[in-house]
């Protein structure tokens, strides 16, 4: 169990869920139904045996993050997995109700989370079919050159199952384009990570060896962008933004921008997409999320942490 606040939400809810469910229960200390639901969630989260992790946030110290969520009443749940709010109930459900709210959204007991380039394939994509999707992807735009939509996920795929030539080849109509689409700029600079990592010795590096070069010189601007692109290799994108906004603010045009250009990338990658349209469902969110009988998510965890950034990317340039 995890006590959360806005200095650790990004760590602690955002980056942990990537690679394991977080239960986010909104409590506060006056709450009795607070009270009764807490030790049972405690429980479940030791019975689950690392298939979730809790996360408690007492939202009268933590308005802040109560506001984002819309909260109206507590307690208040939400199941975070990758980064993004999933499901979420409301109110002191037994415990019955709970490994069945539980039971629905997590992994089976002992099995392995897909790898977080697998993650990255289109939502429909079978995990053990990537090799035959590949193909799909490839001949069908072999007949249909120009459908941007297809290439983007075709070269997103390539590059998360580490085929890097191939994304390279598939990626260039792209950006021989002019101006070249941002989803594609972010593309490469993703893809310039990977060969890094790769290619360049320092891809093979522990963070301390960058941080004990760093320490010594916060101006070795050469080993914070190398950082930066091993942690975005590992899917450490916060991590990674934060170097390359160290770099910013020291020196805003070095490497003719390669650290602006990277975090917007980064910030690119990170962008759901737009919701298709289709028909609102009453009291639900745009994620499914059922709370307080209607619509509560004003801005779910995702867009609050690359609104954060562009803010800080702006601050940093201004």
């Amino acid at each position: 169990m995890i006590d959360v606040t806005t200095e650790n939400f990004e760590t602690e809810v955002i980056q942990a869920s990537m690679s394991t469910p977080v239960l986010v229960d909104f409590w506060a200390p006056w709450c009795g139904p607070c009270k009764a639901l807490g030790p049972i969630l405690e429980k479940l989260e030791v019975d689950y045996v690392g298939r979730f992790v809790l996360a408690k946030i007492n939202s009268d110290e933590q308005q802040e993050l109560a506001g984002a969520f819309g909260i109206r009443s507590i307690p208040t749940c939400v199941l975070m997995v990758d980064g993004k709010p999933l499901d979420g109930f409301m109110g002191a459900l037994p415990e019955g109700k709970l490994r069945e709210f539980l039971d629905k959204h997590l992994p089976a007991e002992g099995a392995q989370p897909a790898p977080a380039e697998v993650q990255e394939a289109p939502a429909d994509l079978a995990d053990d079919d990537v090799d035959s999707a590949l193909a799909r992807m490839n001949e069908a735009l072999a007949t249909d050159a120009g459908n941007d939509d297809l290439r983007y996920d075709y070269v997103k795929l390539l590059i998360g199952t580490g085929h890097l030539a191939e994304a390279a080849g598939a990626m260039a109509p792209a950006l021989a384009q002019i101006p070249v689409p941002l989803r594609f700029e972010a593309l490469q600079q993703w893809l310039n990570a990977m060969e890094f990592v790769s290619t360049d010795p320092r891809g093979q590096w522990t963070l301390a060896q960058f941080d004990e070069k760093i320490s010594a010189n916060k101006r070795d601007f050469e080993s914070r962008f190398a950082k930066s692109r091993v942690l975005m290799v590992h899917g450490e994108w916060v991590a990674a933004m934060d170097e390359l906004l160290e770099i910013i603010m020291r020196d805003k045009k070095w490497d003719e921008e390669a650290p602006r250009k990277t975090l917007v990338a980064i910030l690119e990658l990170l962008t759901p997409p737009k919701p298709k349209a289709g028909p609102e469902v009453p009291g639900k969110t745009a994620s499914g999320i059922e709370i307080a009988g209607k619509s509560a998510v004003q801005e779910d965890a995702q867009a609050a942490l690359i609104s954060a950034y562009r803010r800080k990317l702006s601050m940093a340039l201004n």
